[in-house]
């Protein structure tokens, strides 16, 4: 039987065609995809298509548009062999990354692409994208699919989801996985990296919608102040931040410093500390500048990237209220999002 695969288009560049009467660009009726795309005709899958009414540029993506695409998978799930999750680009880290922690127990392809031109434009990257990301949705080996897990596939290479960075705002090569090796580079053919691919689970298929929204990252900086960290700490109905800390989770150690962050974890408010290099990873107490941190109670996020701790930590906080849990389901690698 032929693999049968959904293709969600929630926004973005690779939607778009030129308005020929206009010149503007404008999202086209994804109904008629083939139209645009005639390779898809030559696919032996069968494919179907849904899309959002009002589609989102990904700047403006929320934690409910993740609830919609979630929802959409979740209701589609047996129906299906794979999904496609078309979406701009400037925002799909943070939207794979966390469709992985809301699909808990997933043992099928949810494959996100988009393109850095439109698909209507003659040049686009798009078309690529999307016929190799259907692809690989529906490959399977002796009837189980290949990669059962949130993959993000751009410019010939497939990334996991939660591992990826958009690194690139003008090339094609805009994703990069700088800490886990690429899942699959496709050439003349696709070839998977099997062993570092996530075993298929055989679970029923988990969906978690809850988020808690009242997050914020904080960056370090040589020169940051006292008045702009307490204020920052200040913030009503604030739960949880990320430090943004230097190389291997380092920090300031000056006293007032340390007291700020100790005042705030006294608050109820939980800190991860991820780096800010884009290698490497946070190593809490190598340095004396971080030692501190390892004894007020901030929680090493080890090798996980900014998009995946900061969407993480939102579902945490949503499901867990203890301090003894939080830290523990962040320590916790729920899908290859860290050592």
């Amino acid at each position: 039987m032929k693999p049968k695969i959904l293709i969600i288009y929630t926004g973005g560049t690779i939607g778009m065609i030129t308005d020929p009467e206009t010149g503007a660009l404008k999202p086209f009726d994804f109904n008629h995809i083939s139209e645009e795309v005639p390779d898809l005709k030559k696919i032996p899958y069968q494919l179907d298509t849904l899309f959002f009414k009002d589609p989102i540029d990904s700047s403006n993506i929320t934690p409910k548009a993740w609830i919609k695409v979630a929802n959409q998978i979740e209701e589609h799930y047996n129906q299906y062999d794979g999904f496609v999750v078309l979406h701009g680009s400037d925002t799909m880290a943070y939207s794979a990354s966390a469709l992985s922690f809301m699909l808990r127990n997933l043992a099928k392809p949810v494959i996100f692409t988009g393109s850095q031109l439109p698909i209507g434009v003659i040049r686009t990257d798009g078309k690529e994208n999307l016929v190799t990301a259907i692809e690989i949705a529906g490959s399977q080996i002796d009837g189980k699919p290949i990669i059962p897990e949130v993959a993000v596939y751009f410019e010939y290479k497939l990334y996991r989801g939660n591992r990826t960075t958009k690194i690139n705002a003008e090339h094609f090569k805009a994703f990069a996985t700088f800490d886990y090796p690429i899942l699959a580079n496709a050439g003349i053919k696709i070839d998977y990296n099997f062993n570092k691919i996530l075993p298929l689970v055989e679970k029923p298929l988990e969906v978690h919608k809850s988020f808690n929204t009242n997050v914020a990252i904080l960056t370090l900086f040589p020169g940051i102040s006292q008045k702009y960290i307490h204020h920052f700490f200040s913030a009503p109905n604030l739960k949880g931040v990320v430090l943004h800390t230097f190389g291997s989770g380092n920090a300031l150690s000056e006293d007032w410093f340390i007291e700020e962050l100790n005042r705030a974890i006294n608050n109820g408010i939980t800190l991860l500390n991820v780096t800010q290099c884009k290698m490497g990873e946070v190593i809490q107490g190598r340095y004396e500048t971080s030692k501190a941190l390892e004894k007020i109670g901030v929680i090493s996020g080890r090798d996980i990237t900014l998009e995946a701790a900061i969407t993480k930590m939102m579902l945490v906080l949503a499901e867990f209220s203890s301090v003894e849990s939080i830290k523990k389901e962040l320590t916790t690698s729920y899908c290859g999002e860290m050592k």
